[in-house]
């Protein structure tokens, strides 16, 4: 089966946001945030349902290298990312 990945705008602003700081930190360091991204869309495409739900019916997967959470949902064949969460940042502006 064919699981489609849908970002949504919020978590691609994440995305860029989390690249240009890592960048502006180490030049380089932003590829390695967006490789580690990318592992871990692969995995959560592959393994939709092996991250647990934390408040139903969206998932959470902690990227092990960096402090970033991907909240996604899981439908059908298709996969919808809402936030790529930066977990040093206030838990109370989590997405819920």
């Amino acid at each position: 089966m064919m699981i489609d990945i849908e970002i949504r705008k919020a978590a691609d602003l994440e995305i860029t946001e989390a690249y240009l700081y890592y960048e502006e930190q180490q030049n380089g360091l932003g590829e390695r945030f967006l490789d580690s991204l990318e592992i871990y869309f692969e995995r959560i495409k592959k393994y939709p349902e092996h991250y647990q739900i934390k408040r139903s019916p969206y998932r959470e997967a902690l990227i092990s290298k960096f402090p970033f959470l991907i909240i996604y949902q899981f439908t059908g064949n298709k996969i919808i990312v809402f936030s790529v969460f930066n977990t040093n940042r206030d838990w109370v502006k989590k997405p819920k």
